[in-house]
Formats: structure tokens, sequence, C-alpha cells
């Protein structure tokens, strides 16, 4: 054995590319001590840089324009080849696109393998997923809605663990609310099942109670076109601050200013992923902020209702609205919920998140 054992990371998502399981990725990279850990992920814009800065040992695979498929199968070759050389005590496995690469290494070298689950992949690829399910000693979902995708699967794991992600604790989170009643929400534009429509439609409701309501909103992508157009369309247009992709500086500023947070994700039809744990609902409480989210998927793990704030019925814009605006006039039930938001948020940092996965390694040595 090595002075020190050594971890190998497979994942297609790696900073600086924005993202939750990119964060994740980077987060393991940087703070698991007790391994000397290698990455292998892909090449992105910036990475360079980013790598240099990191202190992380990373091996990045130039798959630029080539179609997803072709990326992930450079990928896995990487990793399969990287492992030749690095000679790796244990694989974690981010994403199911870098299992085969996990599960040759395991057939090759004896190599136990972790591989996390987060939602979304699983229904769209249920074929890989049960296969990463099969080669895996240890599989890890990150919440109890994704251990229940994981059955689905048809596929017994070796051994199942729930560990969520985790989230950064400010040291300055003292709160700096805007005179002007303001939620956030912070989500990519791009799927559809975080909800910002029926934000619209619960907007137009609010704002008949609370005239001057503001609604900003983080994130870029395909759908802004749509929800601009809904949102004329219910005259809400006026009530809503548009800011795109941001830093982490000034998302957390609006953290800081916001009087709550709302994302109320649904499950899409089929049943198949949706919110696979909800990190911005913690990223919202570490800022003292209570929430609105979706009674389903992996919000109910994220949020406890009542508590940290508010689980409502995520296709409806009535109940939406309700939570948001008692949360709105109700200061003194906003500021016990964000109190308690702020306390749950510090049971997942990322340095315990960290050192629950690093107990989990250290058993698939022994």
């Amino acid at each position: 054995m090595h002075a020190r054992p050594r971890l190998l990371i497979l994942t297609p998502d790696f900073p600086p590319a924005p993202g939750g399981i990119q964060l994740m990725a980077h987060r393991f990279a940087a703070g698991i001590s007790s391994f000397q850990t290698r990455v292998v992920t892909l090449q992105a814009p910036g990475a360079e840089e980013f790598d240099r800065d990191s202190g992380c040992d990373v091996r990045r695979v130039g798959a630029g324009a080539l179609p997803r498929g072709a990326r992930g199968a450079l990928l896995n070759a990487a990793a399969c080849a990287e492992a030749l050389s690095f000679r790796p005590d244990v694989t974690l496995c981010i994403h199911i696109v870098a299992s085969p690469a996990a599960a040759a290494i395991r057939a090759a070298r004896g190599t136990p393998s972790v591989q996390y689950f987060h939602a979304e992949e699983i229904g769209a690829r249920p074929r890989l997923a049960a296969f990463a399910v099969r080669h895996a000693d240890e599989v890890i979902a990150v919440s109890s809605y994704t251990a229940g995708l994981i059955a689905a699967t048809g596929e017994r794991p070796a051994s199942l663990r729930l560990i969520s992600p985790g989230v950064d604790i400010p040291g300055e989170a003292s709160p700096e609310l805007l005179d002007r009643p303001t939620f956030i929400t912070v989500a990519r534009l791009q799927e559809r099942y975080k909800g910002h429509d029926v934000l619209v439609r619960a907007l137009a409701l609010v704002r008949a109670k609370i005239p001057d309501v503001q609604w900003v909103l983080i994130g870029d992508g395909s759908l802004r076109g749509g929800v601009e157009a809904l949102a004329r369309s219910y005259g809400v247009f006026d009530s809503i601050r548009f800011l795109g992709t941001v830093g982490d500086e000034e998302r957390n500023l609006w953290l800081r200013r916001a009087h709550l947070l709302a994302m109320p994700s649904r499950v899409p039809a089929g049943g198949f992923a949706g919110e696979g744990f909800g990190i911005a609902f913690l990223e919202a409480g570490a800022y003292g902020k209570p929430v609105v989210a979706g009674n389903v998927g992996g919000a109910v793990d994220s949020v406890s209702d009542g508590e940290s704030g508010l689980l409502v019925d995520p296709l409806d814009p009535v109940a939406v609205a309700g939570a948001i605006t008692r949360l709105l006039e109700d200061r003194e039930l906003a500021a016990r919920l964000g109190a308690a938001a702020r306390e749950r948020a510090r049971a997942f940092a990322w340095p315990v998140i960290v050192e629950r996965l690093e107990t989990v390694l250290h058993e698939q040595l022994a």
C-alpha cells in the first residue's frame, strides 16, 4: 500500500463548467485529504487556468464539439488509460457516463468502485444506470427519492448509501433585506421541471395582494424566451428581473437581499427525474432564507416542511402563490423558518459531507 491510498475520480462534469454535479466533483477532489486523488474529466473553456489555481490533480480529455456519446467514449478510454499508470486503490465515479471505465478498471485490477447517482440520468439512460448499479461495490444516492429511482432499474446494489450534496457555509451571512418584497429563483432556464412557468402564474396571484412584489430570476437557458412571453401574457413582466447567469458573489448578494427562495420543482411526466436533491434550497438556507419548494422528488430530503420552508403542490399556482405570499407578509414566520434553515444547512456543510464519503472510501479499501 502507498503512503496514501490512491483515489481516481471519474466525471464528465467538473469546473469551470457550471452546475451542481461539477461543484460536487470539485469539493470531493479538493476536500478528500487522506487519499492521493486524481481526476479524469472533460476539457472545458478556462480549464487550464482553473486547474492551475485549484490545486487538484486533473487530467482533461479534449472532446470539444463532439456529440455527447463520443465525448463519453473518449472519457472512458482516457480513464482506463490513466488507471494503468496511476494504479488506483479505489475508483469514485460521479456520473454513470463514466461507469463503463469504472467497471473495466474493477474487472482488470480488482479496484473497488463507488458509483454516485443523482436522478435525471437514471430515467434518461436506464440501461446504463442498471449497468452502473450492477458493476459497483458501493452505490451512493443523493436522496431517498434517487434511491427509489435506483430500485426502479430492477438491479439490487451490492450496498447502498444516502449521501446528499453539500453546501458552502458563508462567513458573512447576515441579511440585507430589500425594502421591496422580493423572492428569488436560482436555476438554469433549461429544464421545464424547475417550475418557472408555474411561478409566472403564481406571481400574478401574489401581485394581487402585494402589488410591489418582485421576482429575481438568476439563470439562463433556452426556456428564457418562453418564460418572458408567458410573463407578458399574464401582465407581470415588469415585476420580474431576469439577471441571466451571474457569478457566485452576485448570486450570494441576492440570497442575502431576498426575503425567500422559490423553486417549485416537479417530477416530469413518466415519474422519472426532476430534482435529485435541490442544493439551491440549502444554499438559500445558509443565508437564513426560508424556501418554497415542491412536495415531490429530492426537495423532500433538502427541505423540512414547516421548519426550514414550505412544501406545496408544484403544479398548483394557487398553492405556490399562497406560500410565497404567506412568507412575504408574515415576517415573523419567515424569520423563524430562515433561522431553522440556516441550522439545517450547517448539517450539510461540505466538510461534513466529504468526511462521510471518505469513510465509505476507506471501508472499500478494507
